[in-house]
């Protein structure tokens, strides 16, 4: 199947709706506009941070923690922000390049890994029209790049003469940057150069296993890339691509101390970011996705691993339900439900994964179904449709 080229600015508007809302990831807007009636002032980037010595993935993300941060929202690890935004805009002509990125802010665990690059491959297969493929690799944590820059050091000093011409303003001090630059240059070729993954620390190293399973048991295949490598100013632990067609459409890592110049505290976090080319033209106002009315709640790994299976099931059968898969607070995902007034909440915890059941309650009535997983999307069309006969 051929690859689309230039893609209608609305359909990217309806597609990222539609794939925030199923896998938990909210408009930034529509946060922004809730956030706002505060009015917090607008303040500079912070003087410590120079944006324009950040790679071009940094400088998306800059931008965005600025704008999250304008805009009076506080992301914590008790409550972390799932959130996408884009610069394709209702009634402004589109960018050549569209923009779509999603974050986890404020995500520690492996899981939001997982979930962002799940949402960001349906997205580009869905807008597309064309399986876009995982590449992952782990850069680590600092503990890790004292290792790795130790030994790529090492590398480039035996194997100075194989350095391509063009490539000799990267030093030993920035070696992250040589190992980029090399891997870009069609004149080198890759010979045992040192892979981060054999030098990962005990906590990168168990991070890292964690995103791969899950990947593993919720049917996502990718493909282990251990020339993927980010710049170390930035990034850190999980990098990734998403490519279709051998062509990169999105780069997603995790980071960390950048947050802290426009937050509390620096916060776990992890995002993406996909390119699109648009047809240039003005672009139409986009009708957001109809109140979801089941929401649906996860307790544990197993719940939310059977969820993530679940979702293309109900996203295919158009059945209007939200999901927080990438939040572990059972609280915080309550919270969210709650301010959504949804009809129905759909619940699931381990005991309910491993049964192959999930538990329908009535927001309105409180009274609970137990439903098997291999009917629900019937029942949960049954169910729905009646409510509203």
């Amino acid at each position: 199947m051929s690859t689309r080229t230039q893609i209608s600015p609305e359909d990217i508007l309806r597609r990222a709706y539609t794939v925030g809302n199923y896998y938990g990831f909210t408009p930034f807007p529509t946060l922004a506009m809730e956030a706002r009636e505060n009015k917090p002032a607008r303040k500079p980037y912070p003087k410590e941070i120079s944006v324009s010595k950040l790679d071009p993935q940094g400088q998306v993300v800059a931008s965005f923690l600025k704008q999250v941060r304008d805009a009076g929202i506080t992301p914590s690890i008790s409550q972390p922000l799932f959130a996408w935004h884009t610069n394709v805009t209702p009634g402004r002509n589109a960018p050549r390049h569209a923009i779509v990125q999603f974050h986890a802010i404020g995500a520690p665990h492996a899981i939001a890994d997982a979930i962002l690059m799940r949402a960001a491959q349906i997205f580009i297969s869905d807008i597309l029209k064309s399986q876009a493929t995982l590449h992952i690799n782990s850069v680590g944590d600092k503990e890790t790049r004292i290792r790795y820059s130790r030994e790529l050091g090492a590398y480039f000093r035996r194997n100075g003469a194989c350095v391509p011409n063009g490539c000799e303003e990267c030093t030993e001090n920035d070696v992250y940057t040589m190992v980029e630059a090399l891997l870009s240059h069609p004149d080198f070729q890759i010979k045992n150069i040192p892979s981060a993954t054999d030098h990962l620390s005990e906590a990168s190293r168990k991070h890292f296993e964690n995103v791969l399973e899950f990947l593993e048991e919720t049917d996502m295949p990718y493909k282990l890339s251990p020339d993927l490598v980010s710049r170390a100013d930035m990034w850190i632990d999980t990098c990734f691509e998403l490519r279709v067609d051998g062509k990169r459409i999105a780069w997603g890592s995790r980071y960390n101390d950048i947050t802290s110049h426009f937050f509390e505290n620096a916060l776990p976090s992890v995002s993406v970011i996909i390119r699109i080319n648009t047809k240039q033209k003005t672009v139409s106002s986009v009708r957001e996705p109809k109140k979801p009315r089941a929401i649906f709640l996860h307790i544990g790994d197993e719940a939310k691993r059977a969820s993530v299976r679940l979702t293309e099931k109900l996203r295919n059968a158009h059945i209007p339900i939200a999901q927080m898969i990438g939040v572990e607070s059972l609280t915080e995902q309550m919270r969210i439900a709650e301010s959504k007034n949804p009809l129905y909440i759909l619940l699931m915890g381990r005991k309910e994964a491993l049964d192959g059941t999930v538990i329908l309650r009535s927001c309105e009535t409180h009274a609970e179904t137990i439903i098997p997983l291999n009917t629900l999307v019937e029942d949960l069309k049954t169910t729905l449709y009646q409510h509203t006969a």
